[in-house]
């Protein structure tokens, strides 16, 4: 065989090496061997190895252990084993001593008519295991029932009876040779060869058949009666001598034979996916030979994947020790070929709580050496390993075999005492689809095979030393596990021989007889609590009655929002209404009109607390409208409910709540939502933890689930727990922070955040003191007591070791000065620095230290005896000593309540602090206590964090990372900036804390740096509205703080939190995660002396601060060894090492085979890594969120968002920030911003000679006709537009006219105003009521609409004009159809004397373009749901969109060639279509006896942008001074339509409408009810009267003051009702919008904008040419051309530019006078006049020489004419001769800047001789 095994090593070099590593470790006792790579790769003589593979010993061959790990035990044989699992037959040949190939064989031909299907005997019967596995068999006394395997069968195992005799016994031996076998199918006996026998039972072999071969396995029954599959039969020389080929295909571990698992557990009997875990049993092993913890560990359950699929056990091989040397093995010992090695029985406690104190077996160690008990024996080949039956009783513990690699032995006995995992082998399923391997970059031949990996990692379990086993073991128990037992330790006495050893301090004193001496030498008095040396003793009376200065920048009610949160807030926002736009209808914003909320927190009083203060400081209840402001204050507490036993009635209350205000948005807060997030099915079965499965049962209630007015919002710092493959938050509803790296690039930030990132990137400053520190002598002290005391959890020894070096410290700093050598110099600094400072000034203030102590126990002895301590040392009233129980409030000494109300100046009697912020300033220890931290935010007086109690317990990344989120704030700018000397903090804190403003620059090297430009500073102040807070809660009272012009932000505030903009050592109630504790203590120093030229106050560089305070620094972390590993320097990138630990202890990973986590990503890509690579365990309450088996899809619920953001970076402010916003949104919507604008040229218009009455509803057809007509157009949006020329015009001082304004388009006046119920909607409208209008159910899709071409011809186009109708099912009974049904014929109309009280007679005509979703075109409640005929005209191109957003609206689709055009042509196409329709109509209902003129002949032409209507009256004056006022009401569009329709003699008007609605409308407007005048935007048209009059079709502005014009020279009537008003919608997107007019050839993408006057230019000339309709470009000339086409015009209103037949806008300084060329047309009278210009547009034959030398022009004046090509504007200038008194020139020519496909038009200037 040699080395040529495929693409692995070419020698047995690696395994060699590997077996020799392993053995000498296991040999080894004392010096830690050499590990496998150094002897591999470093051996001096590595190339005299021998290159030939070694021979090994057959007695050298050993067996490992393959067996299944059950909770209780028992081992059941039942059908465990699968194909393809344990061995592939093929290859299982036995093999001869000289490897000689197999003998072919010839199988003799079955007796002719006997069956021989695979799996059946001859005689037809069923052989197969599967099919008699629950039949009764009976055997004759001495036959066994055995396994045989078919090569055709590979899946089954074929029963058969054998006498046992021809068996072989345990060992292998004693077989006889032969056989004798019954087929129990057909009942055949006494087959006497086996060859004779697998004929029978049709094996079918095409080699010599063996019974060694076939027969595989006894067969066992189960206690439940079920006969499977047993042990193999251990044929001797199958297992001791085995070629290269006998198991090339075998998977390690998987031939473990099921195990039964008991009923409790609430599995069912025989195989199964999972298996239960007891952690105890693989967590506190005696590894290194000693029990390192107790017993009494409960279980733990944990599914295990027996899949395909790696499991997630990828760390816990560690708990593995072998102690039996391996012996080379060499021969046939390939990369796929499994080796039996040697295995040993390791004892490990039991899970059952045992009365004994230690267990009776314990491993080598110092004081149990290797005894016999322990040796290693070499279980041979198939022997039987009988389980004795006192061992569980004997040890008190029970052996956990770790399966390596190999077959199972037959276990017999006491089985229950022993439990077989699969922990280790599980590590290595490693995936070998290619597409697994290929996703991770890798090639199957790049992985070690199965076995090496185990035999490496067996090298690196038994080089663990005693400590890191123990860490391994440790590791392994959850939080909740290993406080319980730290608590049995305690409570057992356990503890005892350690309590003892620490009664004495270093030196030996006995401690308590020490400190009893201490007092007695003091006596009664006590150190000055402040403002004193340690060594000035004052009476207890007089210590508590000293009052501290006053420290002057104390405001707790300052409530700020940061623009960082603003942002964060707005992105949840925006991700809210994404929900609501996804189309999946699962959120309808628009229902609602109100917001509510409830904040569900963990179980911690100080939380509750804290959320409290914000939601009070904040406003949001009286900002929401749920609270008055009165009693806001009293009534938050009913919107925040703790996750414990009460919260059941609470959060039914809020359900109710929920579901009887549907109206009502809820949002469901979820805080630190990644704690307890146990499932209800394991809380139900746990005991003692009263929050499990809480949590779960209230956000994921079916109740939340459904509630369609409920958002769930989950808030986490460490969401991880929430991100894994069964997350029911879709990581698109993820909210992450903004990068904090970016926000230091907005410079205007005094404060920045200081997070996890900032701590690990610090110890690469090289500052003497770094802000993460290990204590290197802690650790070594720990390590001498782990050793002392080997059965106790390592939390324990640390916390004693910790408690007594806080008391030494103390006593070595006051009394006992010999204990400083004792103490570590970490800890005596910060003693030192907590009991020194408060003497050094007038206040009293001092540091905060926090003491981190997870269990309860352990930290109420702490503070017991540092209590004690300290008063013994007379400190009572130095600091004080705190436990911060998340189960209880905080309780502090009266004194120093008083203290800090003095500091507060507060002046309630009754007030205590609830928070750790109230602590401000108070010198203390807070022994923080509790399984995790809940995200209480500390005071920025916290200096530092004594974390070194948190060691190998928190091995994932959550319990991590969320300890050192305890120090987490916002610190100074200069500490980031500047480290080296703003942090030094060796010896010169004390100090500084004092000194004066001068000496305060040697705090800031970096601040002296010269200003960059980009740091200059507007002086304003920034508007908060937007923000919600009122401008009055300004963060700091006295100065002005400076503010970058990038943002708008709160007036003083410059950025991310709330001390940003502080004096220094105000104290801020933050609304935000403590948006910094540490920052408004920040001092930075003046401009020093020796800077050159004036400084600039910039955001923080050189802001002035209050005297004597520090900078707003960091707190200072002192880790365990095992976390400062992982939290400390970085290797690169950003994200520290614990990155890449397992996410949280709830979660499992997919693979052990994963890409690493990048440094570098950012928190969504983490999200999308964990999501793909991380699974929910059985017991988290994700778990059931298992995906649709069919599709392959998980359920996300829809309106659950996540936030996600580091700790105390501000998402508490932020979240209440988004409920702020989100109500404003909501009212946002139930608002719509109308244009508010008065009227126009109401001086300049014709006063009307007659009027009616103020109170007729109609108008009068004979007075009314007598009105004149005033052509001035009053449309405010028309300010910018030529005035029509008047008489009165003409007599009008010219210095009156308004001013003009130069820009194109101004800014136009809008008011916001509440949506009624009577309004036109766009598509983001749904309700109850208008849904079937809207939307189209499954029933009637799109298809069911039909197209209908519509074919008339026109006499303005001179062609035959094809339109298109898209209607859709239910409103075909508008129209008529052919007798066939298929041709439509026409549209339906009613008739005048119809008098439907429910209906409105006229068509609705909509032209609409870009507004396929901002249109008002949903008329629903504006036609208070009654029917009506509503027909949209589309652009051809924009039909689809149309279709979509509106699919039960009738279409009328414009031809194409008018995709480019403008709202002239769609108004000419409706009134042209429906004049032929009115045509259709009176014809088909003559043939009914119907006459011609009681045909209904209007129609409705409305603009997409109507959103409501009003009536006004006039009211009654009350006194002769008051001006009457005008009464306003909101109606329907149907009751406007229905009063207009009434109108007596309503055939005799032309057009009908009403005014543009202002809040400057009055009586005196209203005193005229019916004006003669223009109307827009909203008419009713008959069109039968000005059947002669058209719009004109190119036109793109303006077109219906030209229709009115034209209409009214025609001598119709056009009538406005002035008691009625249109409020028009201000909609941003599409309408009469501008085209982006560019190059049709495009040079370059950065080009100059091209200018209105470029949009002409002289024929055949080189100029740009452009991509625009050539009458848009006109028109836009035209309105910018004044000055060059009309000079004499400007401002000359006497003398207007005279225009035939046409009003163009041509500037608004220059005055158009239209006349009608038309026969008998009414025109304004021009006698008198003279015209500064002419304009001739497109001009028919009406317009004559004759008639225009009725007209008498100025000298000078100027003239245009305009025509559609060249030749027919020479024709024209001939035709009109116009040559006779206008002079021309050749460069007068023009044309629109178009391409001669694009048609340009052609213009000529003249002037008038």
């Amino acid at each position: 065989m040699g080395n040529s095994y495929a693409g692995q090593l070419k020698s047995a070099r690696f395994e060699e090496a590997l077996h020799n590593s392993i053995e000498a470790s296991l040999r080894c006792s004392s010096v830690v061997p050499r590990p496998i790579f150094s002897q591999l790769y470093l051996d001096p003589d590595q190339h005299s190895f021998p290159s030939a593979d070694v021979k090994p010993k057959v007695e050298d061959l050993d067996k490992d252990l393959v067996h299944r790990y059950t909770q209780n035990g028992s081992l059941d044989f039942s059908n465990s084993l699968t194909a393809n699992e344990m061995e592939d037959d093929e290859d299982d040949e036995e093999m001869s001593e000289s490897n000689s190939p197999p003998i072919p064989y010839s199988q003799k031909p079955a007796p002719e008519g006997s069956c021989t299907t695979d799996g059946f005997c001859q005689a037809g019967k069923d052989l197969r295991l599967v099919s008699l596995c629950m039949e009764q068999i009976d055997i004759p006394a001495g036959f066994l029932l055995v396994g045989a395997k078919s090569p055709n069968l590979p899946e089954h195992i074929l029963v058969c009876a054998v006498d046992k005799r021809f068996l072989p016994d345990d060992h292998g031996k004693n077989a006889l040779l032969g056989f004798s076998g019954n087929c129990i199918g057909c009942g055949e006996r006494g087959f006497r060869y086996f060859t004779e026998f697998s004929n029978h039972i049709n094996l079918k072999l095409t080699t010599q058949p063996k019974k060694q071969k076939h027969l595989k396995y006894y067969l066992v029954r189960s206690s439940q009666g079920v006969l499977s599959k047993g042990p193999l039969i251990c044929w001797k020389e199958c297992r001791s001598r085995q070629s290269s080929a006998t198991y090339h295909s075998l998977k390690p571990n998987s031939s473990i034979s099921s195990s039964t698992v008991t009923p409790e557990n609430g599995t069912t009997n025989g195989y199964r996916s999972g298996f239960i875990q007891t952690d105890a049993a693989n967590g506190n092993s005696s590894h290194g030979g000693k029990s390192s913890a107790s017993s009494s560990t409960p279980s733990r359950s944990v599914m295990y994947s027996l899949s395909p699929r790696p499991s997630y056990a990828a760390a816990d091989p560690a708990t593995m020790f072998i102690s039996g040397p391996p012996k080379k093995r060499h021969r046939g010992w390939y990369p796929g070929s499994p080796v039996p090695q040697p295995g040993l029985v390791v004892p490990i406690p039991t899970v059952r709580p045992l009365a004994r104190a230690e267990p009776l077996l314990s491993g080598p160690g110092p004081q149990t050496p290797l005894t016999g008990v322990l040796q290693p024996r070499p279980i041979p080949a198939g022997e039987t390993v009988i389980v004795p039956e006192n061992l569980l009783s004997n040890s008190g513990i029970r052996p956990v075999i770790l399966i390596g690699y190999g077959t199972l032995p037959y276990f017999y006995g006491n089985v229950g005492d022993i439990v077989v995992s699969p922990l280790l082998v599980n590590c290595y399923k490693i995936p070998q689809e290619n597409k697994d391997l290929d996703q991770l970059g890798l090639t199957g031949s790049q992985l070690l095979n199965v076995e090496n990996m185990i035999l490496l990692t067996i090298q690196y379990l038994v080089r663990l030393g005693q400590h890191q086993s123990r860490a391994l073991a440790e590791s392994m128990l959850t939080t909740s596990e290993f406080l319980k037992e730290i608590s049995y330790e305690l409570i057992t006495g356990k503890v005892s021989f350690l309590a003892s050893h620490f009664k004495n301090t270093s030196l030996g004193d006995d401690l308590d007889k020490l400190l009893e001496k201490i007092q007695q030498r003091r006596g009664d008095s006590v150190v000055t609590p402040f403002n004193g040396d340690l060594n000035e003793c004052v009476s207890p009376q007089e210590a508590a009655a000293m009052i501290p200065a006053q420290i002057p920048d104390v405001d707790n009610e300052t409530f700020q929002i940061y623009q960082p949160q603003l942002t964060v807030a707005r992105k949840l926002l925006s991700q809210v209404c994404a929900i609501a736009d996804s189309g999946t209808q699962s959120l309808d914003l628009g229902h609602f009109s109100k917001v509510d909320f409830i904040i569900i927190v963990p179980r911690s009083e100080v939380l509750v607390q804290q959320t409290l203060q914000r939601i009070r400081q904040s406003g949001v209840l009286v900002d929401l409208g749920l609270e008055e402001s009165g009693m806001a204050h009293q009534r938050a507490e009913k919107y925040i409910v703790r996750l414990d036993s009460d919260i059941q009635a609470k959060f039914d209350l809020f359900m109710r709540k929920v579901k009887q205000n549907p109206y009502t948005l809820f949002v469901l807060i979820h805080d630190q939502a990644h704690v307890e997030l146990t499932s209800v099915i394991s809380g139900s079965l746990s005991h003692g933890e009263p929050s499990h499965g809480l949590a779960d049962k209230v956000i994921n209630g079916r109740e939340v689930l459904e509630a369609f007015n409920l958002l769930v919002l989950q808030v986490s710092s460490f969401p991880y727990t929430l991100q894994s493959q069964q997350s029911r938050i879709s990581c698109n509803n993820e909210v992450h922070w903004i990068h904090l790296d970016s926000m230091e690039d907005m410079g205007s930030e005094e404060k920045l955040y200081f997070g996890l990132n900032e701590y690990s990137k610090s110890l690469q400053w090289g500052v003497t003191s770094p802000l993460l520190r290990c204590d290197e002598t802690f650790e070594k002290m720990v390590n001498t007591l782990l050793e002392r005391y080997p059965r106790l959890h390592s939390m324990v020894i640390r916390c004693y070791l910790l408690i007594q070096q806080y008391s030494e410290a103390l006593m070595a700093l006051t009394t006992t000065a010999s204990l400083r050598d004792h103490s570590t110099p970490e800890t005596l600094s910060i003693i030192d620095d907590l009991i020194s400072s408060p003497g050094k000034n007038k206040s009293g203030r001092g540091p905060m230290i926090i003491l981190r102590v997870p269990s309860v126990q352990l930290a109420m002895l702490a503070k017991e005896q540092l209590q004690e301590v300290r008063d013994k040392l007379g400190l009572q009233y130095r600091f004080e000593i705190i436990l911060g129980n998340p189960a209880s409030e905080l309780s502090v000494a009266a004194h120093f309540v008083a203290r800090l109300k003095t500091w507060r100046r507060n002046e309630q009697e009754e007030w205590v602090p609830r928070t750790y912020q109230d602590l401000e300033g108070l010198p203390c220890i807070v022994i923080f206590t509790g399984k995790d931290p809940l995200g209480e935010s500390f005071p920025r007086s916290l200096k530092y964090c004594d974390l070194r109690l948190i060691d190998s317990s928190y091995l994932t990344r959550t319990a991590l990372e969320q300890e050192l989120g305890l120090a987490c704030c916002y610190v100074s700018k200069e500490v980031v900036r500047g480290p080296a000397v703003a942090l030094d903090l060796s010896g010169k804190e004390q100090e500084r804390a004092t000194v004066s403003e001068n000496d305060s620059d040697e705090l800031l090297i970096d601040l002296e740096r010269p200003q960059s430009n980009s740091s200059a500073i507007t002086g304003t102040s920034g508007s908060i509205m937007e923000n919600g807070v009122s401008s009055s809660s300004t963060a700091d009272k006295s100065q002005k703080q400076p503010m970058t012009p990038s943002f708008q932000s709160p007036a003083t505030s410059v950025g991310l939190d709330e001390g940003v903009s502080l004096a220094a050592g105000e104290t801020l109630k933050q609304e935000c995660d403590s948006l910094g504790p540490h920052m408004a203590s920040s001092t930075t120093s003046k401009p020093s002396s020796s800077s050159s030229g004036p400084q600039t106050s910039w955001s923080g560089q050189t802001v002035r601060r209050s005297r004597g305070q520090p900078t707003a620094l960091p707190p200072i972390v002192i880790l365990s060894k095992a976390a400062y590993s992982l939290l400390g320097p970085q290797k690169g990138g950003k994200l520290p090492a614990s990155s890449t630990l397992l996410p949280h202890a709830d979660m499992a990973w997919v693979s052990p085979l994963r890409p690493p986590l990048h440094k570098d990503m950012s928190s969504e890509e983490q999200s999308l890594y964990y999501r793909q690579w991380t699974l929910a365990r059985q017991h988290h309450a994700d778990f059931s969120n298992q995906p649709d088996l069919a599709s392959g899809t998980r359920s996300f619920h829809p309106r659950r968002l996540l936030l996600t953001g580091p700790p105390q970076v501000g998402k508490t402010g932020s979240y209440l920030q988004f409920l702020r916003i989100l109500f404003r949104m909501l009212i946002r919507l139930l608002e719509v911003d109308v244009y508010d604008e008065e009227e126009i040229n109401t001086d300049q218009s014709e006063s009307s000679e007659v009027s009616q009455s103020a109170g007729e509803p109609w108008p009068d057809i004979e007075s009314f006709s007598k009105m004149p007509f005033d052509v001035s157009v009053h449309d405010p949006k028309y300010s910018l537009m030529s005035l029509v020329y008047t008489e009165k015009l003409a007599r009008f001082k010219q210095e009156a006219i308004k001013e003009f304004k130069n820009e194109d388009r101004r800014k136009r006046e809008t008011m916001s105003m509440m949506l009624t119920k009577y309004a036109a909607y766009n598509t983001f409208h749904h309700c109850e009521q208008c849904h079937q209008y809207m939307d189209f159910s499954a029933a009637s899709q799109m298809s069911d609409s039909t197209l209908h071409a519509f074919t008339f011809s026109s006499s303005m186009l001179g062609e035959e004009v094809q339109l298109y109708f898209i209607i859709p099912k239910s409103k075909e009974s508008h129209f008529v159809f052919s007798k066939q049904g298929k041709h439509l014929e026409s549209m339906r109309l009613p008739l005048v004397s119809d008098k439907n009280l429910n209906a409105v007679k006229s068509p609705i005509f909509t032209p609409s373009s870009g507004r396929h979703e901002h249109g008002l075109l949903n008329l629903f409640h504006a036609m208070e749901g009654t029917s009506h005929l509503h027909l949209l005209v589309v652009k051809e191109y924009e039909m689809p969109l149309y279709r979509k957003y509106w699919p039960n609206h009738i279409m009328l689709v414009l031809p194409g060639m008018f995709n480019n055009a403008g709202v002239g042509a769609a108004r000419f196409l409706i009134k042209e279509l429906s004049y032929h329709n009115l045509e259709l109509e009176r014809n088909r209902l003559e043939e009914l006896g119907v006459k011609r003129q009681c045909v209904w002949p209007f129609i409705v032409v409305m603009d997409d942008s109507c959103v409501l209507w009003n009536i006004h009256s006039i009211q009654e004056q009350t006194s002769q001074s008051m001006e009457a006022g005008v009464c306003s009401k909101n109606v329907s569009l149907k009751s406007v339509l229905q009063h207009i329709e009434a109108t007596p003699k309503i055939a005799h008007y032309a057009i009908l409408g009403i005014q543009k609605w202002s809040s400057k409308l009055n009586s005196h407007s209203l005193k005229v009810p019916f004006s003669r005048c223009h109307v827009h935007d909203f008419i009713l048209l008959n069109i039968d009267l000005t059947q002669n009059v058209q719009y004109d079709f190119n036109r793109y502005f303006c077109e219906d003051v030209d229709f009115n014009l034209r209409t009214n020279s025609s001598g119709l009537l056009i009538c406005r009702f002035n008691n009625f008003s249109l409020m028009k919608k201000h909609v941003q997107v599409g309408g009469q919008r501008d085209f982006v007019i560019k190059p049709k050839i495009m040079v370059s993408e950065s080009l100059a904008p091209i200018l209105p006057l470029q949009y002409i230019c002289a024929p055949d000339s080189e100029h740009t040419l452009l991509a625009a309709p050539a009458q848009f470009l006109l028109e836009k000339f035209l309105q910018h051309a004044s000055y060059k086409l009309f000079p004499k015009a400007i401002r000359n209103f006497k003398s207007p530019v005279l225009a035939i037949d046409c009003y163009l806008n041509v500037g608004p300084e220059v005055a158009i006078c239209y006349v009608s060329s038309r026969p008998h047309s009414s025109n304004v009278s021009c006698d008198g006049v003279f015209f500064s210009g002419l304009l001739l547009y497109l001009c028919d034959s009406f317009v004559g020489a004759d008639l225009l030398k009725k007209f008498k022009f100025l000298k000078g004046a100027t003239l245009c004419v305009i025509c559609q090509d060249r030749s027919s504007l020479r024709q024209t200038i001939v035709r009109l001769e116009l040559e006779d008194e206008w002079q021309f020139r050749l460069r007068d020519e023009f044309q629109t800047a178009n391409s001669s496909d694009d048609k340009p038009l052609y213009f000529l200037t003249g002037r008038h001789v």
